[in-house]
C-alpha cells in the first residue's frame, strides 16, 4: 500500500500539470481495456469461483448419498472397441461413476455438513474486513481464494475419511470464502473513481450470479456422467487457476501497479484526491452506533438479503413442487434467474454511473431510486406468483423478472457504504456481511415453517412476508439514507500547541 506522502506528491504533480481532463478523456476512450476494469473482471472470476465452491456440495450431495451407478465389472475390457466408439464412451462413463463412493448419511448429518460452511460466517467477516482495510486486500483475498480452492480439491478425500474431517474442512473453507467476499471491497477505495464506482463493483459482483448459474447448470450433469468427485475437482481447479492471475496482477494501490498507464494512474489518483481513503487503526464505534445513515444501510442489507436467501434456497423447491418439473429441468429452470440477474447487475451499474457522470441525478437520488426499483417491483412480482402458478411460462417469467429487477439494488443501498465511509470500507463490509448472514439464517427457516404448515397457502405467506420485510427496509432507507461522507469517517485533525 502506498503511503500518504506518496499519494499527496502524486496529486501535487497532477495539479501542477493540469492534465486531469486529458487523462480522464484518454481513460474514457480506453473503456473496458483499462487496468481498473481488468481488476473488476479478475474479481468477477474470483466471485465466480467462490460461489461455485459454496454451492457445489448442495448439488452433489444427493449423488454422494444415493449413488445408483452399477458396480464395475472386473473383467471388462479397457481396450478401444472396434465396433462402436459410442459404446466405449458409455462404458467409460460408467466406470467413472462406479469409482464415486456413496455414503450412508442421515438427513440430520447431511444438514450439519451443508450448514457447516456457515459456522464461521458470523465471526469471520468483521476481522477479515478490518485486516483487509489496514494491510490491503491483495493478500487477504488471495489467501482466502487459494485456501478455499485448495480445500475444495480435497472434499472427496475428506468425505472418505469421515464426517468429522469433512465438517472441519467446510468450516475452514467457509472462513476462507468470507475473506474473499468481505476483503475485496477494500480494493475499490483506491481503485474506483467516484463516477465509476457502481459499474466496477457490479462487474465484480456479477460473478456471484454467474457462478450460481453455471454450478446449477452443469453440476447435476457432471454427477450423472463422470461422477460427483469431479464437481469438486473442476471448480476447485478453476479457483486455483484464478490465483495464478490474482497474485501477479492485483495491487492494492494504482500508484504501485507496474502495468498501469500514466494517464489512468493520474485520473484515478486525482479523482480520489478529495476523498480520505487512508484506513485508520482505531474505529469510531460510538459514532457508528449513532449513525442513522449507517443503520439505514445495515437494515436495508438485512431486508434485501432476506428475500435473496429465500429465493436462493427455495426456487428449486418451488419449481419442482409447484410446476412439477423433474430434477434435470428443475436445475436448468432454477439457473435462468441467475444468468439474467448477472447481466442486469452490470447494466444497472453502467446506468447508475451514466446518470451520475452526466449530472442527470445526484448520487443520493441514484442510490435511493435504484433501491426503490430493486425492492418494489420484485416484491409485487413475487406476491403475484401464487396467482399465476397454473401457467409455467408466466411463473418462470415472473421469477426471471424478479431476479433481474432486484439486481438494481447492487447499485443502490448495497454499495452505499463505499460512499459514506471509504476509510472503513473493509470493516463496514464485514459488518454488513454479518447482517446478511443473520437474514440467511432466519429467512429459509421461516419459509420452511410456513410451507410445512399449509402446503396450499404456505408459498403465498412466504412471498408476503418477504415483500413486507423488504419494503420495510426500503422505507427506513429512503428516510435516513445518505451518500455524503459522514463526519465520523473523516480524518480528524488536531492542533498542536
Amino acid at each position: 500500500m502506498s503511503t500518504g506522502p506518496d499519494v499527496k506528491a502524486t496529486v501535487g504533480d497532477i495539479s501542477n500539470d493540469g492534465n486531469l481532463n486529458m487523462a480522464q478523456e484518454e481513460c474514457s476512450r480506453k473503456g473496458f481495456c483499462s487496468v481498473r476494469h481488468g481488476l473488476a473482471l479478475i474479481l468477477q472470476l474470483c466471485n465466480f469461483s467462490i460461489y461455485t465452491q459454496q454451492m457445489n456440495l448442495s448439488i452433489a450431495i444427493p449423488a454422494m448419498v444415493n449413488n445408483t451407478a452399477p458396480p464395475s465389472q472386473p473383467n471388462a475390457s479397457t481396450e478401444w472397441p472396434s465396433t462402436d466408439s459410442q459404446d466405449y464412451w458409455n462404458e467409460t462413463l460408467k466406470e467413472f461413476k462406479a469409482m464415486a463412493p456413496a455414503y450412508d448419511w442421515s438427513p440430520e448429518i447431511q444438514g450439519i455438513i451443508l450448514s457447516s460452511l456457515n459456522y464461521g460466517s458470523f465471526l469471520a467477516p468483521i476481522p477479515s474486513g478490518y485486516v483487509a482495510g489496514i494491510f490491503g486486500a491483495k493478500y487477504v483475498v488471495g489467501a482466502g481464494l487459494f485456501i478455499s480452492s485448495f480445500l475444495t480439491l480435497f472434499i472427496p478425500l475428506a468425505a472418505n475419511a469421515g464426517v468429522a474431517l469433512l465438517i472441519v474442512l467446510r468450516i475452514v473453507q467457509g472462513i476462507a470464502q468470507v475473506m474473499v467476499l468481505t476483503g475485496q471491497y477494500s480494493i475499490w477505495v483506491k481503485w474506483a473513481p467516484p463516477l465509476e464506482r457502481s459499474q466496477l463493483t457490479t462487474i465484480a459482483g456479477s460473478g456471484s450470479m454467474l457462478g450460481s448459474f453455471i454450478v446449477l447448470l452443469v453440476s447435476g450433469l457432471l454427477c450423472q456422467t463422470i461422477g460427483w468427485p469431479y464437481v469438486f475437482y473442476i471448480f476447485g481447479g478453476i479457483g486455483c487457476a484464478c490465483c495464478l492471475l490474482w497474485f501477479p496482477l492485483i495491487y492494492d494501490d494504482p500508484v504501485n501497479h507496474p502495468f498501469i498507464s500514466a494517464a489512468e494512474k493520474r485520473y484515478i489518483v486525482c479523482s480520489l484526491a478529495q476523498q480520505d481513503c487512508s484506513p485508520g487503526w482505531s474505529l469510531p464505534i460510538r459514532a457508528m452506533i449513532k449513525s442513522l445513515p449507517l443503520w439505514a444501510i445495515l437494515i436495508s442489507y438485512f431486508c434485501e438479503y432476506w428475500l435473496f436467501y429465500t429465493i436462493m434456497a427455495y426456487t428449486p423447491t418451488y419449481i419442482s413442487s409447484v410446476l412439477q418439473a423433474n430434477l434435470r429441468d428443475s436445475g436448468i429452470l432454477s439457473a435462468l434467474p441467475f444468468v439474467v440477474g448477472c447481466i442486469c447487475i452490470i447494466l444497472g451499474g453502467l446506468l447508475a454511473d451514466f446518470l451520475l457522470s452526466r449530472k442527470i441525478l445526484r448520487l443520493i437520488t441514484i442510490r435511493k431510486l435504484f433501491t426503490a426499483i430493486g425492492v418494489l417491483f420484485p416484491s409485487v412480482i413475487l406476491v403475484s406468483l401464487p396467482w399465476v402458478r397454473s401457467s409455467h411460462s408466466m411463473t418462470m417469467t415472473f421469477l426471471v423478472l424478479s431476479s433481474a429487477i432486484s439486481s438494481f439494488c447492487e447499485s443502490g443501498a448495497l454499495v452505499n457504504f463505499l460512499d459514506i465511509a471509504p476509510r472503513y470500507t473493509g470493516f463496514l463490509k464485514g459488518l454488513l456481511q454479518v447482517f446478511a448472514h443473520i437474514a440467511g439464517a432466519i429467512s429459509p427457516t421461516a419459509a420452511g415453517f410456513f410451507i410445512s404448515q399449509d402446503s396450499e397457502f404456505g408459498w403465498r405467506n412466504v412471498f408476503l412476508l418477504s415483500a413486507a420485510v423488504n419494503i420495510s427496509g426500503l422505507v427506513f432507507y429512503l428516510i435516513f439514507g445518505r451518500a455524503d461522507v459522514q463526519d465520523w469517517a473523516k480524518e480528524q485533525t488536531f492542533t498542536h500547541l
